[in-house]
């Protein structure tokens, strides 16, 4: 497969068991693993580029086994995700996919889909992907490639600013979404669609996973 990520971070939410998460996984130059994480991945058989965390999540046998690749950061007002994008950004990585950051725990998931916009700008792109689709944080105009019929949502992060939308099978035009529900539920009706936005406006896109 292509690979167009960089650098692939592994949270310790729900592991990836869809094949496209996998394939990613299984074919990355790099993988930063926030500590929680380190464990299923040594049971699945993929080393770890680096470990970020306070290590208080890692069993004591793995300490010793990736003891060099090992980076302890006790800051505890971010969490391991954050500290692991932090990691991915001082050491020049520019394109990253994060896997298992959502499942599990719902304010953990919620709370991690938030933090999308604070990395945005430090990478020329930056995505999350569960087994049924895909975040991408979007700053501005952007547009994005998709599937005919295939389910898009739009979360206005902040209350403000004008959305418009275009090759979505129901438009937005103009519009101010003040909750997260009113720009949920879209279809694409071709191999791309545009979301226009206001240079105050930012948004979360959410992309179902095509079979």
């Amino acid at each position: 497969m292509k690979m167009l990520y960089d650098c692939i971070i592994v949270a310790n939410g729900s592991f990836p068991s869809a094949q496209l998460p996998l394939d990613y996984l299984h074919n990355a130059p790099v993988v930063i693993a926030c500590d929680g994480a380190v464990q299923t991945l040594h049971d699945k058989g993929i080393t770890p580029s680096a470990i970020i965390g306070d290590m208080d999540s890692i069993p004591a046998s793995l300490k010793e086994l990736y003891a060099d690749r090992i980076h302890i950061v006790e800051d505890q007002e971010i969490n391991d995700l954050t500290k692991s994008v932090y990691y991915a950004h001082q050491a020049g990585y520019k394109r990253i996919l994060i896997l298992g950051a959502t499942g599990l725990r719902e304010d953990h998931t919620l709370g991690n889909i938030s933090l999308l916009l604070e990395y945005a700008p430090l990478f020329e792109h930056i995505e999350m992907l569960s087994d049924y689709g895909r975040f991408i944080p979007i700053l501005r105009t952007t547009t994005l490639s998709s599937s005919p019929k295939q389910q898009v949502s739009i979360f206005p992060m902040y209350p403000y600013g004008e959305i418009s939308t275009e090759g979505l099978r129901w438009p937005i035009n103009h519009r101010t979404l003040t909750a997260w529900w009113q720009g949920t539920l879209n279809e694409a009706t071709g191999d791309k669609f545009t979301v226009f936005l206001s240079p105050e406006t930012r948004v979360i896109v959410y992309m179902q996973n095509q079979n």
